[in-house]
């Protein structure tokens, strides 16, 4: 037998550290959290992306009573930035989660599976990585690609 190791390496910053276009970002996708539609869960997320023609374009979760036709904040927005500009990279993707009262939630949420397969493929179809940053109440992970967060990724290839 034999063990293989996998390693995700990320950055943890503080809200102070991200620069003034991360600040941007982070107001536009706390915004859209606040439009989120979650009467079910009430987890309110917002993302936020800038395209490499420093476009922003944010986005919110949408539940359904007829679960599972919503759509998480973070394809919303990916899906949305990609018909609107569908030639144009997404350079950066933030994602944050607030609370009832609109505040941050304690640690950075990571997206769910089947938005890490979509952010994957998408970095694959723009051929460039997408820097994700994972915002949370005191900390914001700082992750290089989509990729990092799917270090075993399903692509195309495997229906070939």
């Amino acid at each position: 037998m034999k063990i293989n190791e996998l390693k995700i390496c990320y950055k943890v910053r503080s809200h102070s550290e991200l620069s003034a276009d991360e600040q941007a970002l982070l107001k536009a996708a706390t915004e859209a959290a606040t439009r989120a539609y979650a009467p079910y869960s009430h987890f309110r997320v917002g993302a936020a992306v800038c395209l490499a023609n420093g476009e922003m374009i944010s986005g919110c979760n949408q539940e359904n009573a007829a679960f599972p036709s919503g759509l998480c904040a973070e394809r919303v927005t990916v899906f949305y930035a990609n018909a609107k500009c569908p030639d144009v990279a997404v350079d950066t993707l933030l994602i944050t989660v607030i609370d009832e009262k609109g505040d941050y939630r304690c640690e950075p949420i990571p997206p769910c599976g089947a938005c890490r397969q979509v952010l994957v493929e998408t970095e694959s179809r723009q051929k460039a990585p997408m820097r994700v940053l994972l915002v949370g109440k005191d900390d914001v992970y700082e992750f290089a690609s989509a990729s990092d967060l799917l270090p075993l990724v399903f692509s195309g290839n495997e229906l070939l």
